[in-house]
């Protein structure tokens, strides 16, 4: 646990969220040791260059560790086989490996789209899991070994996270902070007045910590991870479009029409906007997180907005410099637009 002395592992730690952890840790005089397939970013942190699917790789490095905080994982737009051996057999490893080399506690980042897509809003972590694609699923199952582990005697805290972003992220949002900084209007489906809620990394962040804190009885239990304020989707983007100056506007596309064209172009591997974001972005989607504040104490700081404009911030910084990432593979990096760059010419 984080004040023993003994150093916390972090998985992913060459990622968004990892680092955001292991500069969160460093930052409380924690001593971190960071795995990923890359060297870490952060100097000055021990590390281990291996794939988390490699138990005896990762069991090495856990030893003597007082604590893991697993954040590595494959993204939604992953081929399905490597998605499912990431994510499962990646945490499957990571848990065994931690009873192995004798670490008494997991914090495990995993998400809430383990729900699926469900009706019940807000979510609490009672309602059943649902996932509804390869991602959500391998996700789900994650879980399930989770629950497994615990029973082995492993303090495993599972948090569900809504989509976060911050400083660092990029992904889908690159795509509605170019068009922005362009001036150009930007589509929505509908009237996007569905309430979709996201969640700050630094809030996530946060939450890790607390987590590793809270007495075992307390941690070892499933908790959701989101803004406590946010409104719809029409006025978080425009907020962004307010802040890049063009005054451009959202601007309603018929949501059918849309959702066909998108499909069809996910398919043609022409589009990156994935069917569950699709259909999640017809209805709303928040999660009720009463259980982290009422359990853990946790309360989140930052809004939607807050969110956004913070990483709308970071992202001009970093083209203003010149600085630019390949597309595809993390949450670092733009998603390529693919046949959505040409759309822009409409709007």
């Amino acid at each position: 646990m984080v004040g023993d002395g003994r150093p916390v592992v972090v998985t992913g730690a060459s990622g968004m969220l990892g680092g955001f952890v292991v500069r969160r840790l460093t930052a409380e005089g924690v001593p971190v040791h960071g795995v990923d397939l890359r060297v870490p970013a952060e100097a000055g942190i021990a590390a281990t260059v291996a794939d988390v699917r490699d138990r005896a790789a990762m069991t090495a490095a856990f030893r003597r560790a007082g604590a893991v905080v697993h954040c590595a994982a494959a993204l939604p737009s992953y081929a399905p086989q490597e998605i499912r051996s990431v994510i499962v057999d990646g945490t499957r490893s990571v848990l065994a490996a931690a009873l192995d080399a004798g670490v008494p506690r997991v914090v495990h980042v995993s998400t809430t789209a383990v729900y699926g897509l469900p009706e019940l809003v807000p979510t609490p972590e009672t309602h059943p899991r649902d996932p509804v694609d390869t991602y959500g699923r391998a996700k789900a199952a994650a879980e399930e070994l989770a629950e497994e582990f615990r029973g082995r005697g492993l303090c495993v805290p599972v948090l569900r996270p809504k989509t976060f972003l911050g400083p660092g992220r990029m992904g889908l949002f690159a795509m509605l902070f170019e068009w922005a900084h362009e001036g150009r209007h930007f589509p929505i489906l509908g009237r996007g007045d569905v309430r979709i809620q996201m969640c700050a990394v630094e809030d996530l962040t946060e939450c890790v910590l607390v987590a590793l804190r809270a007495a075992p009885a307390v941690a070892d239990d499933t908790f959701n991870v989101a803004a406590a304020r946010f409104g719809t989707l029409r006025e978080d983007f425009q907020a962004v479009l307010d802040a890049a100056g063009h005054h451009r506007r959202v601007i309603s596309v018929p949501a059918r029409p849309a959702l066909l064209t998108l499909r069809l172009l996910r398919r043609a591997r022409l589009s990156p906007v994935y069917d569950r974001l699709l259909r999640k972005l017809l209805a709303d989607s928040y999660v009720s997180t009463d259980k982290a504040r009422d359990r853990l104490g946790f309360t989140p700081r930052y809004s939607n907005q807050d969110a956004l404009l913070r990483t709308f911030r970071w992202w001009r910084e970093q083209r203003d410099r010149g600085g630019a990432a390949q597309a595809g593979r993390t949450s670092r990096d733009p998603w390529s637009q693919g046949a959505l760059r040409v759309a822009k010419a409409f709007f």
